[in-house]
């Protein structure tokens, strides 16, 4: 009787928690008791015989872990004779690579919008507007300040009263290009402007604004309501597309497709400096004389022409670079006087390959300021090509898409282009006046302003200045 109570007060068997890692132990327990179910099998004719799959369910009684483990497990040690440890290292996306680029635009341009209506955007406030946005993936603090800090926002405190405004840095690259760009329509010079893209075998749908005045499609790329995805809609195959244009339309000849091999999220992994530089070399004679070539900072789109030193560099190497470019080191010196002489000398030797070129063949390069897609019109170019894709894919296979993809671009005509344009001089005058709202705002604030660097994890600020390399 007593017996029969112990059994009954037996808790039962602590399972393993879902998602922790199997270890080499527990896998050597599994092919141990899956041995032992066999021989008292073999060892008794009458007790009856369990199918794999039985045996599998028995298993996992007894052991704890899931049906699924077992099995892996199981058909390991049938193919190798032994099991192995498994690779602890899970892979989990950050936070900056979770929120795509065309969140964070969206992000950047409702702060601007609180500025635009007179009203002084803060942490907090921002933080429900964009929680509040369903269009917009919903953020805690922490997460938000990273953000914000990839985005190159900086914290104004004056006493009780913050702001958010963006990085001076940030703001004189952004006022810099709007002022090159307007001096170059000035002298009538010809504009370009290229980007990359991706298009999906399985392209449906894409993402857009959500603004209750927008008339059609076209009202929609007119008024930048729309920019193209900026992530894979799905699984599958798809293509990754590079072109160039102005108010002509579309350069032709000026088209790269191609096949992506890996399955990364983000289709700038697929590009390459070498990719780009062949393309870029191609299509240069396809441009007209004393053109000028806007693009944005991608790292293949950046490759330097030489390497500049860094603080980690060995002593000698600091030497050998100053005293080939005529710097004379005075001996002994230490390695912070020598990068003292590397930064005052840096700006005339740090050049990317891709603007060396250009400028030997007549062309100059104006970079976009970093997460401002919106003052390239070919984004509106690239979502009115995905819209002609989408609207005549019914087959979903590659080269078909490949086909219309083509098409698409032949779609875009110089009309088009012109609107896009003419939209965009349209935003680079909102930008403008945006430090002028600004700096009106915050000087109705109290006085003693400081400008802190967001940190994360305490809600606190340090100090730091906007000195940019």
């Amino acid at each position: 009787m007593d017996n029969m109570e112990d059994v009954a007060n037996i808790s039962p068997c602590k399972k393993n928690p879902k998602g922790k890692f199997v270890g080499t132990g527990q896998k050597n327990i599994i092919i141990n008791v899956y041995k032992d179910k066999i021989k008292q099998q073999l060892e008794n004719p009458e007790m009856p015989k369990l199918s794999f799959r039985e045996l599998i369910v028995s298993i996992s009684k007894t052991t704890g872990i899931g049906q699924r483990t077992i099995q892996t497990t199981l058909g390991e040690y049938k193919k190798e004779g032994t099991v192995s440890s498994p690779n602890k290292k899970k892979v989990r996306p950050t936070v900056l690579q979770k929120v795509d680029e065309f969140d964070k635009n969206a992000i950047r341009q409702k702060i601007h919008n609180f500025w635009r209506n007179r009203e002084v955007p803060t942490i907090s406030k921002m933080l429900i507007a964009i929680n509040e946005d369903d269009s917009l993936p919903n953020l805690k603090r922490t997460s938000f300040q990273l953000i914000l800090k990839d985005l190159q926002f900086e914290y104004v405190k004056r006493n009780r009263n913050s702001a958010l405004l963006e990085r001076e840095d940030l703001i004189s690259w952004r006022r810099n290009y709007v002022l090159k760009i307007r001096h170059y329509r000035a002298q009538n010079r010809p504009i370009y402007y290229l980007d990359e893209t991706w298009v999906n075998a399985g392209e449906t749908h894409s993402r857009t604004w959500v603004d209750t005045t927008v008339a059609s499609t076209r009202d929609a790329h007119l008024r930048g309501l729309t920019t193209g995805q900026k992530a894979p809609s799905g699984k599958g195959k798809r293509l990754i597309v590079l072109h160039i244009g102005s108010s002509d339309g579309f350069v032709p000849g000026g088209l790269l497709c191609f096949e992506s091999k890996t399955n990364s999220a983000d289709y700038h992994d697929e590009m390459n400096g070498d990719t780009f530089y062949e393309w870029f070399v191609k299509t240069l004679p396809l441009l007209k004389p004393n053109a000028i070539i806007v693009m944005d900072n991608a790292s293949y789109h950046s490759v330097k022409k030489q390497k500049i030193p860094v603080r980690s560099w060995k002593k000698q190497a600091i030497i050998d670079w100053l005293e080939s470019k005529g710097v004379i080191v005075t001996h002994p010196i230490v390695k912070n006087d020598l990068m003292k002489k590397v930064y005052k000398i840096k700006k005339h030797h740090d050049t990317y390959v891709i603007d060396e070129y250009a400028k030997d063949n007549g062309t100059l390069v104006l970079r976009l300021p970093p997460y401002h897609c919106e003052l390239n019109p070919i984004e509106l170019a690239w979502s009115s090509v995905k819209s002609y894709v989408r609207t005549h894919n019914n087959t979903f296979k590659l080269k078909d898409v490949m086909e219309l993809l083509k098409k698409g671009v032949e779609h875009v005509s110089p009309d088009m282009w012109k609107n896009f344009i003419e939209h965009v001089k349209k935003v680079e005058d909102k930008f403008w006046d945006l430090e002028h709202i600004t700096d009106e705002l915050m000087d109705e604030l109290p006085e003693d302003d400081e400008r802190h660097v967001l940190t994360i994890g305490t809600g606190d600020t340090s100090s730091s200045d906007c000195d940019s390399d």
